[in-house]
């Protein structure tokens, strides 16, 4: 059995006459039927089975759209709240999931306390947008754990660092130390925050996991290593991963290579002042990495669909800013 999962990031997805955030960003009727003509043209070339969304204003909307399409379940764990003052300017967002099997059961990701406070974070902490944690049934009476996740931006931080593949992990949780003490940069603790909570939910599962995300921080961040990494929390040397990023478990094929080609470039999925960068994910669990013992599949594929931003890098409110990934998992 194959099965074939993605991540989207709808771009402000706000039925009219509603507007997102302030009065007067809201789409006319005619550009609400475009943009959602092109979503649905989107999902159907993704040929997904399970979809993760982002910026999720319109839940009924969404929930009536991927229905037309054939995913028979769907679920948002939380409403887009609403400006008080003025009932028709949404000032919150959530995340969706559809899936064409059955969503078994739902269940709330919790805080986990104890990270909270190793991060010092001041204040009440909560989730910039509550994850969706479900556990659906697939046609080979497998039960998986599907995670769906928007963490905390802030993209005009110096103190948003960025690290490569030889890093390690106490070189950079060393370069963030100043910036996590002394509050610089409070998007990154509340990130920390929020990939730790859902690192400690991970450790309870039983079944295989699959988590979807937004993450909004780049390939081999700190966050990354809060989500997946046991050596993060347990201040250990040897890294020792729950999930793993689905784009290494694939065998990439490389077409008329340039001789001089020692690696495939990674294609951005967002891209921001002119520069591509990697910020959205599918994790999964070790039951899907081939070479562990005991895997149940693998990852035969990591697609991401960017003609869109192709044509327009900052992409457009009519399509959406971020490119599409989809992950294909077969069972052994």
């Amino acid at each position: 059995m194959k099965l074939r999962i993605g991540t989207f990031n709808l771009f402000q997805f706000v039925k009219p006459p509603y507007s997102w955030y302030i009065k007067k960003d809201h789409f006319t009727e005619e550009q609400w039927q475009e943009k959602s003509s092109w979503i649905k043209k989107q999902i159907q070339e993704m040929n997904c089975d399970i979809i993760g969304f982002q910026e999720v204003f319109s839940s009924d909307e969404l929930e009536k759209l991927t229905k037309e399409l054939g995913f028979n379940y769907f679920v948002a764990v939380d409403k887009a709240k609403l400006d008080k003052k003025n009932p028709n300017v949404f000032i919150s967002t959530t995340v969706a999931l559809a899936s064409k099997y059955p969503i078994l059961e739902i269940q709330k990701v919790l805080v986990h306390g104890k990270s909270i406070l190793k991060h010092k974070f001041k204040g009440h902490f909560k989730f910039s947008r509550i994850p969706i944690k479900a556990l659906i049934e697939l046609p080979n009476k497998e039960k998986i754990t599907v995670y769906v996740n928007h963490f905390k931006s802030n993209r005009l931080n110096e103190f948003e660092y960025i690290f490569n593949k030889n890093h390690t992990l106490e070189e950079k949780k060393e370069q963030s130390k100043e910036a996590l003490e002394n509050n610089y940069s409070k998007a990154l603790k509340q990130r920390l925050c929020e990939t730790s909570s859902l690192f400690y939910d991970f450790k309870k599962i039983t079944t295989p996991i699959i988590c979807v995300c937004d993450l909004n921080d780049k390939e081999f961040s700190l966050s990354i290593e809060a989500l997946t990494n046991r050596a993060y929390h347990e201040n250990k040397k040897k890294n020792s991963y729950l999930l793993h990023d689905a784009y290494y478990l694939y065998d990439k094929k490389i077409y008329n290579p340039h001789p001089e080609q020692k690696e495939i470039k990674r294609t951005p999925s967002s891209y921001y002042q002119g520069y591509g960068n990697v910020i959205d994910y599918i994790f999964v669990s070790k039951e899907f990495n081939k070479k562990e013992k005991g895997s149940i599949g693998k990852v035969n594929s990591y697609e991401i669909f960017d003609k869109h931003l192709q044509k327009n890098p900052h992409g457009s409110l009519l399509e959406s800013d971020h490119a599409q990934i989809v992950c294909e998992l077969e069972f052994n």
